[in-house]
This record gives C-alpha cells, sequence and structure tokens, in this order.
C-alpha cells in the first residue's frame, strides 16, 4: 500500500482490506489512532504502563473483530469507545479507595438558589487571563492533578471532550450516554475543576475559564 493511497483511504476501507488478510492496513489504522487513543488511555488511568497494555489490546480486538465491524458508527468513535472502557476498567482495578462523588465536592446551594460560603473566595475572579500564570509550571500541575482527582467518569468526559476535542455527540457515542448527560457531566467536571484552581490559588487568581488556557499549558489539544 503507497504512501498516497494509504492518506486517501477511508478507514473503513482499510477496515476492510484488513478483513481480506492485508496487515499492512492494521499498520495504517495504528498510525492514524494510535497517538490519541494512548492519551486518552493515559487521560484515565495515569499510568503509562497500564495505557500502553490498554492501546495494544484496543487495536488486537480490532484486529480480532474487524468481520463483525459494520460501519455504522466512525471506526475513531468505536476504538475510543474499547481504550476508554478498558482504561477504565485498568484503573479500578489498581484503586483500593473509595471514590468521593463530585456532588459532595461541589459547593451546595440554599432552597432560595443562593450558594453557601464566600462565592468570591470560592470562585475567585476568573475574568481576567495573565500570561504570566498560563504559563507557570506550577498551574500546569494543579490542572494536572485536579483533572486526575475528578472521579472516573467526568474526568473521562473531560479528556475526550476538552483534551482531545472530541463532539459531544461523539463523546456521548463514546460512553454511551445521551448528549444531555455528557453536557451535564461535563459542566460539573468543569465546575470542579475551576473551584479547585480557584481553592489552590486564592481569591485573586484569575484564569479564563476556557480551552485557550490548556492549550497554551500543552494540555489541551485544538
Amino acid at each position: 500500500m503507497g504512501v498516497l493511497l494509504a492518506d486517501e483511504t477511508t478507514d473503513f476501507d482499510l477496515v476492510i482490506q484488513l478483513r481480506e488478510g492485508d496487515t499492512t492496513a492494521l499498520g495504517v489504522l495504528m498510525e492514524r489512532h494510535s497517538a490519541r487513543a494512548y492519551r486518552v488511555a493515559f487521560g484515565i488511568t495515569k499510568n503509562r504502563a497500564d495505557a500502553e497494555e490498554v492501546v495494544q489490546d484496543a487495536f488486537l480486538a480490532l484486529y480480532q473483530n474487524a468481520d463483525t465491524f459494520e460501519g455504522r458508527a466512525a471506526l475513531s468513535t468505536w476504538l475510543y469507545r474499547v481504550v476508554t472502557n478498558a482504561a477504565l476498567m485498568k484503573r479500578r482495578g489498581r484503586r483500593h479507595e473509595v471514590e468521593v462523588p463530585l456532588e459532595i465536592r461541589l459547593p451546595n446551594f440554599h432552597r432560595n438558589g443562593h450558594r453557601s460560603g464566600d462565592l468570591r473566595l470560592l470562585m475567585g475572579d476568573w475574568s481576567q487571563d495573565p500570561e504570566s500564570a498560563l504559563l507557570s509550571q506550577e498551574i500546569k500541575t494543579l490542572i494536572q492533578r485536579a483533572i486526575e482527582a475528578l472521579p472516573d467518569l467526568y474526568r473521562t468526559v473531560v479528556v475526550l471532550r476538552d483534551m482531545e476535542g472530541l463532539s459531544n455527540e461523539e463523546v456521548a457515542d463514546i460512553v454511551g450516554e445521551s448528549v444531555a448527560a455528557v453536557k451535564s457531566r461535563l459542566h460539573r467536571a468543569r465546575m470542579a475543576l475551576r473551584e479547585s484552581l480557584t481553592t489552590h490559588l486564592g481569591p485573586r487568581a484569575r484564569i479564563s475559564w476556557a480551552r485557550a488556557w490548556g492549550q497554551r499549558l500543552g494540555l489541551w489539544k485544538r
């Protein structure tokens, strides 16, 4: 398979070639999808060895189940679903502590809709975006730790939606939930991340809550 031909061939065509015994097709698919698959797996497991094993197993599953792939959904959706589920199982198998629900960590609201506690202290002023803070290694570390501390399903949608730039519809297909559920979970996860950073940086912390800050830190993919 020539380079030009490989570049022009669709994923579904490559799966058909794989069914016919053309193992080079699997190599092309790995070149296309292995980097993102690894980022997704590592974003969930936070363990390089586990992430590598998850990706290897996912492509092995693709090789073994090529005959059953009907092309109703994008191959990438199918592949990242396999990676996501396997990564979640890996993480849960390694973890022994009880996971604290995100709702417990988020602030409480009174019946009148007002939030308990000092809103300014908890949430800070996020209207500004100082470049010096964004480029700080300390901020980058805090973001990484805050993402890692999210409950599994919340962290998963952040990894898929914000870090990998997939659409809400794609994320919903991968995690097997409705688009509305994905949007709700993503919103709560972002709120938790924002609050975690504000808590560490203090009430005067001013970091734009937008994908731009993650891109500049090298965490968010365009």
